[in-house]
C-alpha cells in the first residue's frame, strides 16, 4: 500500500529527506512511498490531514497538538534534524557575539514558522535579555528580510540556507549566531497517528530504516556528492551553492547521525515552547514520541544507503 510523505515546505535543512528519496532508500526496504507538499495535502493545526499517512516536521507541532487535546494521538518516531538550522546574519561583523547584542537593533525575525523565534526568544532569556527589548520588524518572508538587510532597513535577521550563505558570498551579511550551537534542539522527526503507528508498524519501521541508511550515507560523504544527489529538489540554486550550505549545515551538527530523537532535545524545545507562551503545559516526551522503532533499527545497524 503506497504511504503519502507530507514535506511542510522545501528547505536545504530537509536535505536527509530528499536524499532517501533521489537514492532510492523507500524502494530498497520494499516501500512505495509517494511525496506530497502541504500545500496539496495539508497538515492543519499540527494535525495530519485525512489523505497523510507520514508527515515531517517540528515536534512543536506534536507539543501543540498535544497541548490542545490531552488524548491527541500524533506522535513522532524518526528524528532527523537534531539542532536548530537557522542563523543571525548582522549588517557588519561582530564577533564575540552575545545576545544583549541584539537589544535595540531591528531585527527581522523568521515569520513563516514559529520555531525558530521561539527558540531565539528561549536564548535571549536564558542570557537574561527581554525578548520585547529587540526591536522586531513587521512580519514578512525570509526573502524580504534578507532584501531589509541588504538595503539597510534591518541591522540582523534570523534566516536560513540558501539566505545565510548568499548574503555571506556577497558580502552583506555576516554571521553572528548560528542557533545550532546551543547543542540539541529536536527540530524534525517523521510523525503519524497511533493508529497508524500500531496498525502499519513494520511500514513505519522500514521508512525508519531507510532514513537511518541515508543518515548513515550522507555523514560518510562530503557536501559536493550531498549536493549532487539532491540537486533535483533545488532547481534553481547552483550545484556550488548548494554544497555550501550543506557544508555549513554539517559544520554545525544539524542532521543527526541515527533517528533517535533525544530527550534532551525534545526538553529544550519544550521549554521554548512554554518561555515563548506557545504552549500551557509541557507534554512528557512519552506522550509525544515514540522510540521504539529508532531504537530497533539502531540495534540492527543496517548498511550505508550506496548510490
Amino acid at each position: 500500500m503506497p504511504i503519502t510523505l507530507v514535506e511542510t515546505f522545501r528547505a536545504i535543512f530537509y536535505a536527509p529527506f530528499y536524499a532517501a528519496h533521489a537514492l532510492g532508500a523507500w524502494r530498497a526496504e520494499g516501500l512505495d512511498v509517494r511525496l506530497e507538499t502541504a500545500a496539496s495535502t495539508a497538515v492543519t493545526g499540527g494535525l495530519l490531514s485525512a489523505d497523510a499517512d507520514v508527515s515531517w516536521g517540528g515536534p512543536m507541532r506534536l507539543l501543540f497538538a498535544h497541548d490542545r487535546d490531552r488524548g491527541s494521538d500524533l506522535v513522532g518516531f524518526c528524528e532527523v534534524v537534531t539542532r536548530d538550522p537557522f542563523v543571525v546574519v548582522g549588517r557588519e561583523p561582530k564577533p564575540g557575539f552575545r545576545p544583549s547584542d541584539l537589544a535595540g537593533l531591528r531585527f527581522a525575525a523568521v515569520s513563516e514558522v514559529p520555531t525558530p523565534w521561539l527558540c531565539l526568544q528561549d536564548d535571549l532569556r536564558r542570557a537574561g535579555v527581554d525578548p520585547a527589548a529587540v526591536r522586531r520588524l513587521p512580519d514578512r518572508p525570509m526573502a524580504d528580510n534578507a532584501q531589509a538587510l541588504c538595503d539597510g532597513a534591518a541591522d540582523a535577521a534570523q534566516l536560513c540556507e540558501p539566505f545565510v550563505e548568499r548574503l555571506v558570498r556577497g558580502g552583506a551579511g555576516h554571521v553572528w549566531y548560528a542557533a545550532a550551537e546551543r547543542g540539541p534542539t529536536s527540530y524534525t522527526t517523521l510523525f503519524t497517528t497511533r493508529p497508524t503507528l500500531r496498525e502499519r508498524r513494520g511500514e513505519m519501521l522500514a521508512m525508519t530504516r531507510a532514513l537511518y541508511r541515508t543518515q548513515k550515507w550522507l555523514h560518510g560523504q562530503d557536501a559536493p556528492a550531498i549536493a549532487d544527489a539532491i540537486a533535483g529538489f533545488f532547481p534553481d540554486l547552483t550545484t556550488d551553492l548548494l554544497a555550501a550550505c550543506i557544508a555549513r549545515y554539517v559544520r554545525l551538527g544539524v542532521w543527526g547521525r541515527n533517528p533517535l530523537l533525544p530527550r534532551g532535545g525534545f526538553e529544550r524545545l519544550r521549554a521554548a515552547c512554554l518561555s515563548g507562551g506557545l504552549i500551557g503545559r509541557g507534554a512528557a516526551y512519552e506522550d509525544c514520541i515514540d522510540a521504539g522503532l529508532a531504537r530497533a533499527v539502531i540495534d540492527e545497524d543496517p548498511p550505508p544507503l550506496s548510490r
